[in-house]
């Protein structure tokens, strides 16, 4: 699960990571008086307007309509609301949002950290990962922050520092320390970063993230170490240790059909294509997607219904695939291991039946458990849908209406 800026920097100073201070709002009407209380807390003179979406590139990433990017310098109270302004309830379109961009529901307010000696301020990439290659985490850092890391990673691949850690021990100091004269500091600065990745770390392990990425890692101009952005990825496997991270969740950030979708249980991710599936089980579909690529479809969605499926389960997922005008065909491809075919069958007829008329063809594949009673109850059902037996044949059948 994704998490904004302003909640990660909340999260990594509880574990002692130094960040830059700033003050979430919601609306331009109380960004002057949040900018003055900026003010009293840091001392800050100029106010940096960021705004909060769940995607990288703000700075460079433009408003729709208008010449204003996703970050911003106000040079007063009264200048941070106005540029607060053009971000509130705009869209703001980065590399990562795509070309639809994503709506700005609120923006953080934070200190500037540029306060003197610019010629001795440094940005760095520090980030903790795990490394599934070597089945460890490991921590990234580069003296090229405040860039594209996977740029730097292509177009200069010694620029990336790695320190990979034994799961047994754990982050041992001279690991940190190690990191930090790798980035080239010394004195008080290499003090300051040491400390930095060690909290850096501390905070990775105590909140059971899948990555926490600080860019740029931010070197003023008296060695202090700051933490100016925050990339965290939660594992929401682990919520049940962490109820409180659960409530982070932003929905509004999300795909509505995503959202609806987690409510029932479901693995959903809604994607560019015109073939909507339903599949059960993760390697399944991506083999599923790929048949569907080669019959020179393009899939609309990953749908996993899982081994539990009920009728009604399906019926859910069935509306949700059937919700995005893109879909154009639909493959329905189950292997009854733990979930039974006929259930399937069953929920496919009852969605038909309950959601009325449907547009779009349906192929069904169904093997395994219970495979023929669901053949059965398709076939008597007196429903439109395509049968296929092996996944190549689904596909071909999937050819042959998306040529139609």
């Amino acid at each position: 699960m994704n998490i904004h800026e302003y909640q990660g920097k909340e999260l990594l100073k509880k574990y002692g990571v130094a960040i830059q201070e700033g003050i979430v709002v919601d609306s331009a009407d109380k960004v002057v008086e949040a900018s003055k209380e900026l003010r009293e807390q840091t001392g800050t003179d100029w106010i940096v307007v960021k705004a909060q979406i769940h995607a990288g590139g703000r700075g460079k990433g433009t408003v729709v309509g208008t010449d204003y990017n996703g970050v911003m310098l106000g040079k007063s109270p009264e200048d941070a609301a106005e540029k607060a302004k053009q971000l509130l309830g705009n869209v703001l379109v980065t590399h990562q949002t795509g070309e639809e961009g994503k709506k700005v529901n609120k923006v953080l307010l934070a200190q500037d950290v540029y306060y003197k000696g610019e010629s001795e301020i440094k940005e760095f990439y520090v980030a903790v990962l795990l490394d599934r290659d070597k089945n460890c985490n490991v921590i990234m850092a580069s003296r090229e922050g405040g860039m594209d890391i996977e740029e730097v990673a292509e177009s200069n691949p010694d620029a990336i520092i790695k320190e990979w850690i034994d799961p047994k021990l754990g982050l041992q100091p001279f690991q940190a320390q190690k990191v930090a004269f790798a980035l080239g500091l010394k004195g008080k600065a290499l003090k300051e970063m040491t400390k930095f990745i060690k909290s850096l770390y501390a905070a990775y392990i105590g909140i059971d993230a899948s990555q926490v990425e600080i860019n740029p890692a931010f070197k003023t101009s008296d060695d202090r170490v700051l933490a100016v952005d925050s990339k965290i990825d939660l594992d929401d496997n682990a919520f049940y240790r962490h109820k409180d991270l659960a409530a982070l969740r932003d929905e509004s950030e999300e795909s509505p059909l995503e959202v609806e979708a987690s409510q029932f249980g479901l693995n959903y991710v809604k994607l560019d294509g015109n073939v909507g599936c339903m599949v059960n089980g993760a390697g399944l579909a991506m083999a599923t997607m790929d048949m569907i690529k080669l019959a020179g479809g393009e899939p609309a969605n990953f749908l996993d219904v899982g081994g539990g499926a009920s009728a009604e389960t399906v019926e859910k997922g069935f509306r949700i695939i059937l919700k995005d005008p893109n879909v154009k065909a639909i493959l329905i491809n189950i292997f009854g291991g733990i979930v039974r075919c006929d259930r399937v069958a069953n929920g496919v007829v009852e969605a038909y039946k309950n959601i009325g008329k449907i547009d779009v063809p349906i192929i069904v594949r169904l093997q395994g458990t219970n495979a023929e009673e669901g053949a059965e109850i398709i076939k008597g059902s007196g429903l439109n849908v395509i049968s296929a037996t092996v996944l190549k044949e689904a596909a071909d059948r999937v050819k042959e209406v998306l040529a139609n």
